[in-house]
């Protein structure tokens, strides 16, 4: 802890948490944990002496949309306690909703607790109206026993959007200390009513500032309610409580919705605001990347694969066309540098110094690569999902399969998209629809992203992302000699689309992506049962994105037992498949042991 957040200190004490399982292979446990709230953090460490303990986590308040008590079904001999203990969760929202439980040794403990956190986050915006009392098991909620991780809570949560005057004595009445109605003339912080001087300073005080992001790429508005977003200009958050559409305000004051994944907090932007800054993108994609462009001093700055270092990526064509990596160091002093000899007290610094003077390098810092590609939004517009056919010119056959034709679209004239129509006879038009409705609860970097349906009319059509190099197969296939020379590429591809199934994978490139994609529908409870690479495509930069939904099934037992007669692909089917038409997210390991480069993908 800094000495900045000692000074911050609000409370402070033992409690037990429960894991929070953020990994998809972990064991649920409970550790008793010194606990200290400040005005910003909730942080928790493995010891009280401050000169010993090591940080083991923090939430930040800001992010906190949930504080209530739990409900008890936890068991002595899970926890590790004997005798009473009174539970309570703080949800938070950090890229993905999460609940710290929390159990407190005497109910004070936890009234306590829960006032002084609420207090702190008593102007947190988009609280949550429903919460989950009880943790979801991996399989299902303890609580309402719902099997949908994303479905709403089942418990009203309370109002404690107020801030609380003063702490709860030993002697206070408990009702009374939670209950938030009120009064005809509410008391504001610092006592007095609206129109008193000390309130209204007081108020000016703690009214929280307003969340402001910064627009990463540029976005033209499509419908009524939507905000068009110009790259680099900075708007304020309105309303965040949607997960893929936020409503904000621009600098003229206009209000609508925009794609949350085409902007970023003002205050955790960092280098992302640079043109040349390509965070995760691997060693292979960056060479990919800068041998296309072909531009002598072309670089991008990547995270490094050493966390919380970076490395530049410099393509030159002397004494022949090549990347050169170079990672970027930082002395004792806190200064940045490629070079011992040229030291910068910022990465943006010492990238603009490079521009000017080679510095050691094989050539100055010339420029970066050409606007980069927006990410895929979820649905083409905030709340439209249904799509009219009339919106829809259908182009070019991109391919087939059991169940339907793939086309090659533009909607409204201007936006590249791929358009599955259904084959008549083929599958139940329930099922079709069953695919979008999979789809539309999912958004990834490495799954092929829904854009709509057109389900009032017949053909029935699903819109989806375009991916303009095909299937990865057929990619494998036409690129074969060039692969065959560059297997790092191959292997980065492939793990775009599983990482946390196998663990540490480390840079390999197409199997990081497929890695990437199947670990995200197992943490969401969904089985692919069909992943091969003919179902996997390939996009601009080399992305890979895992595609066709069409025999995906949400489970309730990360297990799904086949009807008689249901089809499935026997080639990449594991022996419990053979035998008993039984699914898990195991069998979606074996078909990507299929996948992977012993079988399909290096033998294409």
């Amino acid at each position: 802890m800094s000495m900045i957040e000692s000074r911050l200190i609000i409370k402070q004490g033992y409690m037990v948490k429960r894991s929070q399982n953020k990994r998809v292979y972990t064991l649920v446990n409970f550790k008793r944990r010194w606990f200290v709230l400040t005005k910003t953090h909730l942080i928790y460490y493995d010891d009280e002496d401050e000169a010993k303990r090591k940080e083991k986590g923090r939430v930040e308040l800001e992010r906190v949309h949930t504080i209530e008590e739990a409900q008890s079904v936890f068991s002595n001999e899970e926890v590790g306690i004997q005798g009473e203990f009174f539970p309570f969760l703080v949800g938070y929202h950090q890229e993905e909703d999460y609940t710290l439980f929390l159990l407190g040794l005497e109910e004070l403990d936890r009234i306590g607790w829960i006032f002084s956190i609420r207090k702190v986050c008593a102007y947190n915006r988009n609280v949550r109206n429903y919460f989950h009392p009880a943790p979801w098991n991996g399989r299902r909620w303890t609580c309402c026993r719902k099997a949908t991780k994303l479905v709403d809570g089942c418990r009203e949560c309370n109002s404690w959007t107020d801030s609380q005057e003063s702490s709860p004595s030993r002697g206070s009445n408990k009702e009374n200390y939670f209950n938030t109605s009120t009064p005809s003339s509410p008391i504001m912080p610092g006592g007095g009513t609206p129109s008193t001087p000390s309130a209204k300073k007081k108020e000016e005080q703690t009214t929280p500032r307003a969340k402001v992001v910064v627009a990463l790429y540029n976005y033209k508005a499509i419908e009524t309610g939507d905000l068009s977003l110009e790259k680099n200009m900075e708007y304020e958050v309105i309303d965040d409580s949607q997960k893929h559409w936020w409503k904000v305000r621009d600098s003229k004051g206009l209000i609508g919705f925009i794609p949350s994944n085409y902007v970023k907090e003002k205050e955790l932007l960092g280098l992302q605001q640079y043109d040349w800054y390509v965070n995760d993108m691997s060693r292979q994609r960056s060479e990919s990347l800068l041998k296309h462009e072909d531009k002598e001093g072309c670089f991008v700055v990547r995270n490094s694969s050493t966390k919380g270092l970076y490395t530049l990526s410099l393509y030159t064509k002397i004494p022949h066309p090549h990347v050169k990596h170079y990672h970027i160091k930082k002395n004792s002093r806190g200064e940045f540098f490629l070079s011992e000899k040229h030291c910068c007290n910022s990465i943006p610094d010492l990238i603009n110094y490079h521009k000017h003077n080679s510095g050691g390098l094989a050539s100055r810092l010339k420029t970066s690569p050409c606007d980069r590609p927006a990410p895929a939004t979820a649905g083409l517009s905030h709340d439209k999902w249904e799509i009219d056919h009339n919106e829809l010119m259908l182009l070019d056959e991109l391919g087939s399969g059991q169940f339907g034709v793939v086309r090659r679209g533009k909607w409204r004239g201007s936006t590249d998209v791929a358009v599955k129509m259904m084959k008549e006879g083929t599958m139940s038009e329930d099922d079709f629809i069953e695919e979008a409705k999979v789809m539309t609860k999912l958004q990834h970097a490495n799954l092929v992203q829904l854009y709509g349906v057109c389900s009032k009319n017949r053909p029935i059509f699903i819109v989806t992302e375009y991916m303009r190099h095909g299937s990865l197969l057929n990619y494998l296939r036409r690129h074969e000699q060039s692969l065959a020379t560059n297997q790092g590429l191959l292997l980065d591809m492939c793990i775009q689309v599983c990482s946390d199934f196998l663990g540490s994978v480390g840079s390999n490139y197409f199997l990081v992506q497929v890695c990437k994609g199947m670990s995200y529908l197992e943490r969401h409870n969904y089985i692919h049962r069909d992943l091969a690479a003919r179902n996997c495509l390939v996009g601009t930069e080399n992305i890979v994105k895992v595609a066709d939904f069409g025999l995906a099934r949400y489970v309730l037992d990360d297990q799904y037992t086949s009807s008689g007669g249901s089809k499935f692909p026997i080639k990449w089917a594991p022996p419990e498949v053979l035998n008993y038409t039984r699914f898990s997210s195991k069998s979606d390991v074996w078909a990507y042991g299929k996948f992977s480069p012993r079988f399909e993908a290096f033998t294409a």
